[in-house]
């Protein structure tokens, strides 16, 4: 187990990437903010959550103490050459999931490890399959799971992801929403 010599901040709303520090024993706190999630459409598509990670960052560092340590984090599904973020409602969740079907797509996260004195921002990569899903499998998984705070409209721990998921390459985590793999290793090698 890591005994940072900071204090755990964690600047994320989702239970997923909570639970997953939780997990780890690292005690943390929860920091919010609302930032501005926008990019340029000529930025590399994998580049954008590690911008993004950057930007939440940056909106705490001015409050940020020297004995804190703020996690900021940001996940992207990719497929084709689009960015399929949280879907709006039921009808863009349904087009979203209609698109993955039967196809591969990247989730790309990006983490930021900030102190007042350092930042490390990186990134992971996880292809995942899913094989062809019909009508009613997408229908029922948005009625039932209400998919609207998951990047690409889905959650792969969910119902979608046990039954439609045929193949995953890379980390599991990251597709849940952090690749806490490489979160301990960067805090290890740079924060210890």
């Amino acid at each position: 187990m890591l005994q940072l010599p900071y204090k755990l901040i964690l600047a994320s709303q989702s239970p997923r990437r909570q639970g997953m520090l939780k997990d780890l024993g690292l005690p943390f706190e929860i920091r919010l903010k609302d930032i501005d999630e926008s990019f340029s459409p000529a930025m590399p598509l994998a580049e954008v959550p590690v911008m993004l990670a950057q930007r939440k960052a940056a909106a705490f560092l001015p409050e940020l103490q020297p004995n804190e340590l703020l996690i900021t984090a940001d996940t992207v599904v990719i497929c084709g050459n689009k960015i399929l973020n949280k879907p709006a409602d039921a009808a863009e969740a349904i087009a979203m999931l209609t698109l993955l079907s039967g196809a591969k797509h990247q989730v790309v996260t990006g983490f930021c490890l900030t102190t007042t004195q350092k930042q490390v921002a990186l990134s992971d990569t996880t292809d995942v399959y899913f094989r062809d899903l019909d009508e009613a499998e997408i229908a029922h998984y948005v009625a039932q799971y209400k998919p609207f705070d998951k990047a690409g409209s889905y959650g792969v721990q969910e119902w979608i992801g046990m039954t439609g998921i045929i193949r995953i390459d890379g980390s599991y985590f990251n597709v849940v929403g952090l690749p806490i793999h490489r979160v301990y290793e960067a805090l290890k090698e740079n924060f210890m």
